[in-house]
């Protein structure tokens, strides 16, 4: 097993610095256990870098080398450590290991070096409110909870925080599950919240995708226990070959076996021989039908590690959403703002859309991750009554597929297409009137515009209440 002292007096380089936190969490972490020195490489060049290169500037021992990759960088050294981003099949990650270097991933790392317990949540969408509530209930059941990856909290940088009487919840991306691959460990409950198209701008097709999916359970044994959505048929279908204790969960029908399930408009639950009632629909306050799968995910991850089923009721009677996800911002002259930046894909903005009784006015739009973006057009159409775009590779595609739901009459009509926030709030506040929602909630990336989809809803947060 890997110990903290195995990075003392060691050449480590960590491949994508960033700007979303991780690769300075890496850093802080490489400086602090004694590597003799860190070569830090990004592609960026360190005028685009400047947030996170102040936020390690009191390190000594760190190389830069930004604007491009050096080969011995990756074969003169004792570890690589990649950004989640990167993908296995770069040309430097490759040649690092035809040499036989260490190659990790600020995910495996933690799994190697943490002793304690993992609830780890991964999903296309779900995972950041699932984690959350998770980590939410096992809190307030008594327990010493240690968040890792939710959000954008920084993974290695908890490290420290664990106790002998610590749980980890941990969101996992399919990005970090990869890197699981190579250590051969899963968490010891899983929690699998379902799968859409996504990432195929990384992945060459779904298959390279559920396939790092899966790792939430590959090595998972008999001990362990593994959250399956019945509902989505790709989870329901990549779980079968689990060796884990399954808990299903769905919204429409009582599992075969264990598992949650809504049923008289209630939530109910069978663990072993024994039924509860959880509590009833019209006690869950969080905003979006989508939310009730993500509640019975993280229902089932706290039964499966033993928490009180009272316990569970209280925290999501009192549960109002996480930030960036259906956040509601303010009310200004009787319009209501919500956040939805979170929203990166086409299936999260028809979600969001079909959230709101009141008329929507909405923000979409960017670039795109190799996504169809039909299904979103339609819906765009059936349930906004004016949409403002960012411009980008995803909102032509949208456009395109707009005019073919238009009414006749319609079919030629010009759209907005902004590149900044500010424009695209302004356009959107003197499009709505009083009783109608604005609501940012892309469906697309946000690389070009904005450093990543949380400065995008940001930017959106802090131009709202300056209305």
């Amino acid at each position: 097993m890997m110990t903290k002292q195995f990075f003392k007096n060691k050449r480590i380089t960590v491949f994508g610095l960033g700007l979303n936190g991780g690769g300075v969490s890496t850093v802080r972490f490489l400086a602090k256990y004694g590597v003799k020195e860190i070569i830090v490489t990004d592609i960026k060049q360190r005028s685009e870098l400047t947030s996170s290169i102040e936020a390690i500037k009191g390190i000594k021992n760190i190389t830069y080398v930004l604007g491009q990759h050096r080969p011995e960088d990756f074969t003169r050294v004792d570890m690589v450590i990649i950004n989640p981003g990167i993908a296995w099949t770069n040309e430097y990650v490759r040649l690092a290991l035809k040499k036989n270097i260490l190659v990790e991933m600020d995910a495996s790392l933690f799994f190697q070096l943490c002793d304690r317990p993992i609830i780890g949540i991964t999903g296309t969408k779900g995972k950041t409110t699932t984690a959350t509530l998770v980590a939410d209930i096992l809190q307030t059941a008594g327990h010493h909870v240690v968040r890792a990856g939710i959000g954008q909290i920084p993974v290695l940088d908890v490290l420290e925080n664990l106790k002998k009487t610590s749980v980890v919840v941990f969101e996992l991306s399919s990005w970090r599950l990869s890197s699981l691959e190579h250590i051969r460990k899963s968490p010891h409950i899983g929690i699998f919240t379902n799968v859409f198209p996504d990432h195929l701008n990384y992945y060459k097709n779904m298959d390279g995708y559920v396939r790092d999916k899966k790792n939430i359970f590959v090595f998972q044994t008999k001990k362990d226990w593994l959250i399956v959505n019945q509902d989505n048929e790709t989870v329901r279908e990549t779980a079968n070959n689990a060796q884990a204790r399954i808990l299903k969960f769905s919204e429409h029908t009582a599992p075969d076996r264990e598992g949650i399930w809504v049923e008289d408009n209630a939530i109910q639950c069978l663990i072993g021989d024994t039924r509860h009632t959880i509590m009833t629909l019209d006690e869950i306050i969080v905003l979006g039908k989508h939310n009730l799968s993500n509640i019975l995910a993280a229902l089932g991850g706290a039964l499966a590690y033993g928490v009180d089923v009272k316990i569970l009721r209280k925290v999501v009677m009192n549960f109002s959403g996480v930030a960036h996800r259906l956040e509601y911002v303010r009310t200004k002259d009787g319009i209501d703002y919500y956040n939805d930046t979170a929203a990166t894909m086409p299936q999260a903005t028809i979600m969001a859309l079909q959230s709101f009784t009141k008329p929507i006015v909405l923000i979409a739009g960017g670039n795109n991750k190799g996504l169809d973006f039909s299904e979103l057009s339609a819906s765009i159409v059936k349930y906004s009554k004016d949409v403002v775009f960012f411009k980008g590779e995803a909102t032509e595609k949208i456009i395109k597929a707009m005019r073919q739901y238009l009414p006749e009459a319609r079919k030629e009509i010009t759209f907005e297409i902004v590149e900044s926030m500010g424009d695209a709030l302004r356009s959107a506040s003197n499009k709505a009137q009083a009783g109608d929602v604005v609501l940012l909630s892309p469906g697309a990336a946000s690389f070009g515009l904005f450093k990543n989809e949380f400065d995008r809803g940001d930017q959106f947060c802090a131009a709202v209440k300056k209305l």
